[in-house]
């Protein structure tokens, strides 16, 4: 009897990936396959684009769709409810109102001439599970992930390995909430973010997002610095810095010295809240192609370093905060991790 699968479907503006795991939770495949996602020629076609994406990694691993026992898809939010995108920033406004759990449940059915069991989720939460199950072993440790990239994605998963989805699907939106800055010295005007809120949302000091306003002013106390003459774009400019950073300019060093701080208060503002065994901190700072050792060593010491001094007693001895280890990986295994758990229930 054939082995049965899960695959995980993560799919973003540009480019979706795909994963699968067995029955026990172990991967198919330690490769994720990419292909477009198509979103620029419509619903349809990025339906075409998932659906051809399952087929080639079937081929690929020598599986086939009898196999397939459920899909989970790990999709940006908001959404209007379950399975249906709301305005979706980097998505074409004509998504906004998409029924895509419908959608992709009926091409999943016809190709493969049977229903299959859909789940639809946030992303980021999804990723959250991957690293979680990871993380935990062979433990039943809550665990909170955090994800600065170009914005913070954040998520919590509980004893059941399933992630905080909310009641009206935005749980975990921990990104958009108020960054304790003023504890670091900053003052003045909070800076700004792009869901509109004007309080200081953590992913404005935290993430790629921010880096122009970080750059901006931090520039002041080095008015001789090379980016203070530059005339080049501030886009160019600020995806300098992480290359600056590990070769020891002292700008960019201080700049990300700054958003790991950041982060470290916010580690410790949700461990009050959540009380996690662990705390995983992902996204692009630690990507292993992208980030040298002692990039990754000394912006993880800095968020220990800020945070554990605001936990309970209890929490700082037995709390762990972990390097993210899946990088692309994460969110397509979570998905499809997420419809094994459900199958479970």
């Amino acid at each position: 009897m054939s082995k049965k699968i899960f695959i995980g479907t993560d799919s973003g503006a540009t480019t979706t990936k795909l994963c699968a795991v067995w029955e026990n939770g172990e991967p198919v495949s330690n490769k994720v396959l990419q292909r477009s996602t198509s979103s620029e020629n419509g619903r349809g076609a990025v339906i075409a684009s998932w659906i051809a994406g399952v087929s080639d990694f079937l081929a690929q691993n020598n599986l086939e769709w009898s196999q397939i026992a459920g899909v989970g898809l790990a999709i940006p939010g908001p959404y209007e409810r379950y399975g249906v995108f709301s305005k979706t920033p980097n998505l074409p406004a004509s998504f906004s109102g998409w029924d895509v759990f419908s959608d992709y449940s009926a091409a999943l059915a016809k190709q493969a001439d049977r229903p299959l069991h859909l789940v639809v989720g946030n992303d980021g939460n999804y990723g959250g599970v991957a690293e979680a199950q990871l993380a935990r072993g062979k433990t039943r440790a809550t665990v909170m992930m955090l994800m600065p990239g170009s914005g913070l994605g954040a998520a919590y998963v509980g004893a059941d390995g399933l992630c905080l989805d909310g009641d009206t699907l935005a749980g975990m939106e921990a990104g958009h909430m108020s960054a304790a800055v003023h504890l670091l010295g900053l003052t003045g005007k909070p800076f700004t973010c792009g869901c509109g809120r004007d309080w200081g949302c953590v992913e404005a000091y935290t993430t790629i997002s921010g880096l122009p306003q970080l750059l901006a002013e931090f520039i002041k106390r080095h008015p001789e610095h090379e980016l203070a003459k530059s005339t080049a774009p501030i886009k160019e400019k600020v995806l300098s810095l992480r290359t600056r950073a590990q070769k020891g300019d002292a700008l960019a060093l201080e700049i990300f010295d700054f958003q790991a701080r950041v982060m470290g208060l916010h580690v410790a503002n949700m461990v009050m809240a959540l009380d996690p065994g662990i705390v995983v901190i992902g996204g692009g700072l630690m990507d292993h192609e992208a980030t040298t050792p002692e990039f990754r060593e000394r912006y993880m010491r800095v968020i220990r370093e800020t945070a554990i001094p605001y936990l309970w007693a209890p929490q700082k001895g037995t709390i762990k905060i972990l390097p993210a280890e899946l990088g692309e990986l994460s969110q397509a295994i979570g998905a499809a991790l997420v419809a094994l758990y459900q199958s479970q229930r």
